[in-house]
């Protein structure tokens, strides 16, 4: 349930949202159970338009806020969520990428018009083996070596979500010192999929969540890119624009509505169970019973009041571009409330059906492991909490003048 009237057009957004989730949820359970990549969900993605949403209108999309988006990914995650994590990386870096501006325009307006025409996916791969996340700093390891027109790209990326379908790999790289940068720098080389040297590996298959979601290892040696895709270049020892609140808002936000689209429709299951299940002791569906209702409500409750803050800070941004720096505490209480919410609604819908919630019958197991997934985001719940609580002692600080 929304909270706010939607235009018409985010209602239109909406609905292809569900259209979208109803068939992935046809075949979800088999592509979890099997650990296979589900291709005909990109290919539905393509055709119904859901990936030309976010691109800019100049370049034929149909230029979706994140507030619009946000709506959409969570429909879409009722059902599928694997999908729609792994597809909110393209919607994620591309909305931010229309605010800030920082590709070079021939370069951004390649990348958009392929994803019109073409379905084309994008997607980072900066986590590495020994850097671990790159959220928490370091140097990748991935480097890149000078050669005619262009680098030589060589390294190993863990965790890229939808690597199969892929077509650019934006790859962090630590390029060489240079009379622009002494010490060195850090880029992101824009490869495309079938150049020699790049290589998938399935490292994620049999992974607890998101086992779909096709997020493997890229393994790279000496695969060239020429000189006008390495892009993002920023001298070591400079904030690079990633970490700015537009990379937070779009990437948080849009990926906890994710996560609460998993664990609204881990309530949706619930509440479906709890219609249906009559005990012969009974006679009766237990949904009749005010300890399930008392449940159920809490579930609802909980997922309701993370949807409220998911829904005002993305309306704030969205609609207030001033407030844009001051909105990071609110992006990451946004993130926070909305995944934890998914987990405790999943643990409340298994502890409903009991033994059966076990079982691969319902999917309730299923959503119990998915939502886990939301904890390895950035911001995570320990920084997220560490924001709002240093925005809360400088707000009253400020307020009594101490």
């Amino acid at each position: 349930m929304e909270l706010h009237v939607l235009t018409a057009e985010q209602q239109r957004i909406v609905n292809l949202a569900d259209s979208l989730a109803q068939r992935f949820a046809q075949r979800v359970d088999t592509h979890d159970r099997e650990g296979s990549f589900p291709f005909e969900n990109y290919v539905d993605l393509r055709e119904s338009g859901y990936l030309r949403l976010i691109v800019p209108r100049e370049y034929g999309g149909e230029g979706a806020s994140l507030f619009d988006m946000i709506l959409a990914q969570e429909h879409l995650a009722r059902g599928d969520g694997a999908t729609a994590m792994a597809v909110d990386m393209t919607i994620h870096m591309i909305g931010r990428l229309t605010e800030t501006k920082q590709w070079p325009q021939p370069v951004f307006s390649a990348i958009c018009r392929d994803i019109v025409e073409h379905g084309a996916l994008i997607n980072t791969a900066a986590t590495e083996p020994e850097l671990g996340s790159p959220s928490r700093g370091g140097l990748p390891a991935t480097d890149a070596t000078p050669t005619e027109g262009g680098w030589l790209i060589s390294g190993h990326k863990q965790f890229v979500s939808m690597a199969p379908a892929l077509r650019y790999f934006v790859i962090s790289v630590a390029l060489p010192p240079s009379a622009e940068s002494p010490e060195g720098a850090t880029a992101n080389a824009i490869i495309q999929d079938g150049t020699a040297g790049l290589q998938l590996k399935d490292t994620w298959s049999d992974a607890l969540s998101l086992r779909s979601s096709g997020s493997y290892d890229v393994i790279l040696d000496q695969v060239f890119v020429a000189d006008e895709w390495v892009v993002d270049r920023q001298p070591v020892g400079t904030t690079p624009p990633q970490r700015s609140p537009v990379q937070m808002a779009w990437f948080g936000l849009t990926l906890a509505a994710v996560y609460l689209g998993i664990g609204q429709a881990a309530c949706n299951a619930a509440c479906t169970y709890a219609s249906e299940r009559t005990p012969t002791a009974l006679g009766r569906p237990i949904a009749t019973l005010p300890a399930i209702q008392r449940r159920i409500g809490e579930m609802q409750a909980t997922l309701t009041a993370a949807r409220a803050a998911l829904h005002q800070v993305a309306r704030a941004w969205t609609e207030q571009p001033a407030l844009h720096q001051v909105l990071p505490p609110q992006i990451a209480a946004a993130k926070y409330l909305c995944t934890n919410a998914a987990i405790a609604a999943s643990d409340q819908a298994l502890r409903i059906a009991g033994g059966a919630g076990l079982t691969r019958r319902l999917p309730l197991e299923r959503f119990y492991r998915d939502v886990r997934a939301g904890l390895t985001h950035p911001p995570s719940d320990d920084a997220a909490l560490e924001m709002i609580g240093r925005a809360a002692l400088d707000s009253q600080l400020a307020h009594t003048g101490v």
